[in-house]
């Protein structure tokens, strides 16, 4: 019965062991499984209305190289490049925000935040876009579960 006990035990502390590496991969990364329900607009490119991997690319110097992938991450749709953005308080869900712009019937995307951090991700437009995104009404969503965030590109 000790031995039995003292097995049990020891898996419990080796499946722990196996997927503490796991978590933070996903912490490091900041990997964010977003579904959208119409087309969303990044830099250089419109994403037609699906699921999506966002991440951040691997390297230690730059922490604001977000790759965009498909839904089971075996196609790299995008690189794309965001300067830090910062929030007063973190929350406990991805937080998107976008901008509703007339010339484009897809919503920008401007920033993204990973669960728990106020520091985030601003995306980098071309100058004549920026001009734009400013004058926009911007429209934040939270995600309902920690790494999944649905929009329905309606504005406040």
């Amino acid at each position: 019965m000790k031995t039995r006990k003292a097995f049990i035990t020891l898996s419990l502390v080796v499946v722990s062991l196996v997927m503490l590496p796991a978590a933070h991969a996903d912490e490091w990364d900041q990997a964010s499984r977003l579904t959208f329900s119409q087309s969303v607009h990044i830099p250089g490119r419109v994403l037609p209305a699906g699921t999506y991997w966002f991440v951040l690319a691997d390297g230690i110097g730059n922490r604001n190289i977000i790759q965009v992938f498909n839904s089971d991450r075996s196609t790299l749709y995008a690189t794309v490049l965001a300067v830090t953005a910062e929030r007063p308080h973190p929350t406990d869900n991805t937080t998107i925000t976008f901008a509703e712009r007339e010339s484009m019937p897809a919503n920008a995307i401007v920033t993204w935040f990973y669960p728990g951090d106020n520091s985030g991700h601003k995306f980098v437009y071309s100058r004549s876009e920026e001009q734009e995104l400013a004058r926009a009404k911007h429209q934040t969503i939270m995600a309902t579960a920690p790494v999944n965030a649905q929009t329905t590109g309606s504005g406040d």
